[in-house]
């Protein structure tokens, strides 16, 4: 297969594959529009900002999936890393600061929530959000995607680039859940704990953008592969930065009284 046909044969595929990824994000935003206004019939009013922070997710995880950054990430790597961190990392930010589970349990009846609270405790649930397992889910399936041939497989076969592009918006919204609480969690890690785990995703996930740009994966061109990797560390950089201000806080506010409590015990 020459480089021009194996182009457009890759522009097929993603065409209507990338429409197949984006009904499950319109129809969650569906549904969550629909639990707002189910919500707000019983319970004070779900607060704005947290609706627009939903909508705002979907809309970047859907720019990954379909229009002009989705159509030339398909041969193109730079815009590829451009859709890697719109649908893994700014997306999964944004949904979980939308805190979708409590506007579930606000909406189903009270033997659902309770079956969900159930399922939200057990085991398995317990083993994916600990920061650890997320971060080896995300970054290092970020590292088996890039350093081995699977980059260039998945635009050969349909099931395994379904497999990539929801493995890689999973792993990111898992990562980001672990590491900021939003929503209640029954499994709550130390701060001490998510602060070490994410030190070392920045860390693997930095070394992974160097390690891009010098060794480019299986028939990235050196340039598109440079520019990815570029922007992978950058950009990768900045929305590492919202999830460290936002767990600083939440460490901060976690502690703040226990302090106040000391002073007056002193006083």
């Amino acid at each position: 297969m020459n480089v021009l046909t194996h182009i457009h044969h890759q522009a097929e595929l993603g065409g209507w594959i990338s429409q197949l990824l984006v009904v499950p994000f319109l129809l969650a935003l569906l549904l969550y529009l629909v639990a707002v206004k189910l919500s707000n019939q019983i319970y004070s009013k779900w607060p704005l900002e947290r609706t627009l922070l939903f909508i705002g997710g979907i809309i970047f995880a859907v720019s990954a999936l379909a229009g002009p950054i989705a159509e030339k990430a398909h041969v193109d790597f730079s815009y590829h890393m451009y859709a890697h961190l719109l649908l893994g990392m700014l997306a999964p930010l944004l949904l979980a600061l939308s805190a979708p589970m409590t506007l579930v349990m606000r909406t189903l009846s009270v033997n659902a929530s309770r079956k969900l609270t159930r399922f939200l405790k057990s085991k398995p649930i317990s083993v994916v959000t600990d920061p650890a397992v997320a971060t080896v889910l995300n970054i290092g399936g970020l590292w088996v995607l890039y350093t081995t041939s699977l980059y260039e497989a998945m635009h050969q076969h349909v099931g395994l680039y379904l497999f990539v592009h929801l493995h890689v918006f999973l792993a990111g919204y898992l990562f980001t859940i672990s590491m900021i609480y939003v929503d209640p969690t029954a499994h709550r890690r130390s701060y001490q704990y998510r602060a070490i785990v994410f030190i070392l995703a920045l860390a693997g996930h930095g070394i992974l953008s160097k390690f891009i740009y010098s060794r480019p994966p299986m028939g990235v061109p050196v340039e598109q592969a440079e520019r990815g990797s570029m922007l992978m560390y950058y950009g990768g950089d900045v929305i590492d930065g919202i999830i460290i201000v936002i767990l600083c806080y939440q460490w901060y506010k976690a502690t703040r009284p226990k302090a106040f409590g000391e002073v007056a015990l002193e006083g």
